[in-house]
């Protein structure tokens, strides 16, 4: 089969596209045939050797994927081949013809959900349900606000706020993305580049600041999200690329906090909890996710440097 390898860490040059042993599935595996691969800015960090946690090389990049399940490993039960399903974890990775998974990690996609779509689904979804619900406790007629909303976690967050009652302002950075923004349901959309966005906020939630905060890009935006928090306000720091410095006493004025999210460290029970919300919101409509570009699996190296590329708009996938 074919798939991407990486044999170094390094710049997106070190995905080659490569002949490889189809996987066999284990004890508790299944063997999907993927139709379309989900291209996550983490992904990326993983390549480039910066990320905290490195697989052993080579490997195949990719945990997000879309396809049809090809054979059943022993032992497990309710799948056959032939089914459509969402992955939430690729044992052998992702950016590839093939992947053998734990069919812990193997969801059902619906009918009405295109395969592209279904490789946008398993680190948006589950990362903005995470944040919304079981870091910030997020609850309805809130504020919500939303950096980056554009882009793949941030219209899951649109999706799954406005479905729940809060009252949602995204940011985008071209006009764009915010229309994409509007219509998949922000109440209020801002030019997060505009001087004033930080007083629009302001503006919108009355003078009182937004209950909670999403935020993709830390190391730029933290300081002055602080400022724009309402009291008992709470910041969920999704994304980041370096340090910055913010100034304690804005959270202390506010009895605020700031939460992490790691996908990683998400327990099974929890994992279960979010993927069952994502499962009903796909099927009743209120999840739609957004396929930006499709490309195929060969520039794999293009799709890393244009997902971390200004005015994101849905997802890339690759298409093997």
């Amino acid at each position: 089969m074919k798939a991407i390898v990486v044999h170094e860490f390094g710049p997106p040059e070190v995905m080659k596209i490569e002949e490889t042993a189809k996987p066999v599935p284990g004890s508790g595996q299944l063997l999907v045939r993927i139709r379309a691969a989900g291209v996550n800015p983490v992904d990326t960090y993983i390549r480039s050797g910066a990320y905290a946690r490195k697989p052993a090389l080579p490997y195949t990049p990719g945990t997000d994927g879309a396809g049809v399940v090809e054979a059943v490993g022993d032992g497990v039960t309710g799948w056959k081949p032939g089914d459509r399903a969402y992955l939430g974890g690729g044992s052998t990775g992702t950016y590839a013809e093939y992947a053998a998974v734990a069919a812990a990690d193997v969801y059902r996609l619906p009918g009405k959900i295109s395969l592209a779509q279904g490789a946008a689904v398993h680190i948006p979804y589950a990362t903005a349900y995470r944040s919304l619900f079981q870091m910030a406790h997020a609850r309805p007629n809130e504020w919500v606000l939303v950096h980056g909303a554009s882009g793949g976690v941030g219209i899951a967050a649109v999706q799954f706020a406005r479905a729940s009652g809060m009252r949602v302002i995204g940011t985008a950075g071209t006009d764009r993305g915010r229309e994409l923004v509007a219509r998949e349901g922000a109440h209020h959309v801002i030019d997060h580049r505009a001087p004033d966005s930080a007083a629009r906020v302001l503006e919108l939630t009355g003078g009182r600041g937004a209950d909670v905060i999403l935020e993709m890009l830390a190391n730029v935006n933290l300081g002055a999200d602080l400022k724009m928090l309402a009291p008992r306000g709470r910041v969920v720091v999704i994304g980041s690329r370096g340090e910055v410095q913010i100034n304690p006493r804005d959270l202390m004025a506010r009895e605020a906090a700031i939460f992490g999210v790691l996908l990683w460290l998400v327990g099974s029970e929890e994992m279960a909890m979010i993927h069952a919300a994502i499962g009903a919101g796909l099927e009743n409509g209120t999840l739609r996710p957004i396929v930006g570009k499709e490309l195929p699996l060969a520039e794999a190296p293009r799709a890393h440097k244009e997902v971390l590329d200004p005015g994101a708009y849905g997802k890339i996938v690759l298409v093997p």
